[in-house]
């Protein structure tokens, strides 16, 4: 993943903005419970959404995880390490949408099956959507 800084000065994305990014990808599948909502492609965990707390959890590489946190830890947390992924909490109130979209396709990518990586939306075009 390339990165870049982000210098908006229109920071936040709405909970249902989220959504439609999710909801954007190949084969991207919600399940509710009482306190969040996890998301996953072909059964396999990118993402999570915690409306009370306006917060989603999305999968990233270990490298990624600790640049995100260490850069803006206002903005990002460390939530868990597993098989090798790092996952992170987003505030979404201190994020803006091209920055989230390219967070999103990333989870997405890294637990997509191979299949569908070629079909898979640029960062700008799930922005878009």
């Amino acid at each position: 993943m390339v990165r870049r800084v982000w210098l908006s000065h229109s920071m936040g994305v709405e909970i249902t903005r989220f959504l439609r990014l999710v909801d954007a990808l190949p084969d991207a599948a919600h399940e509710e419970s009482d306190r969040y909502t996890s998301f996953s492609v072909r059964g396999r965990r990118f993402g999570y959404l915690w409306p009370r707390t306006a917060t989603v959890g999305l999968k990233q590489t270990l490298s990624e995880q600790l640049a995100l946190v260490a850069e803006r830890p206002e903005v990002f947390e460390v939530q868990f390490t597993a098989g090798g992924f790092g996952w992170v909490v987003v505030h979404l109130d201190g994020i803006d949408l091209d920055e989230l979209s390219e967070l999103v396709l990333e989870a997405w990518r890294l637990s997509a099956p191979e299949d569908l990586l070629a079909d898979a939306p640029t960062p700008d075009r799930l922005a878009a959507a």
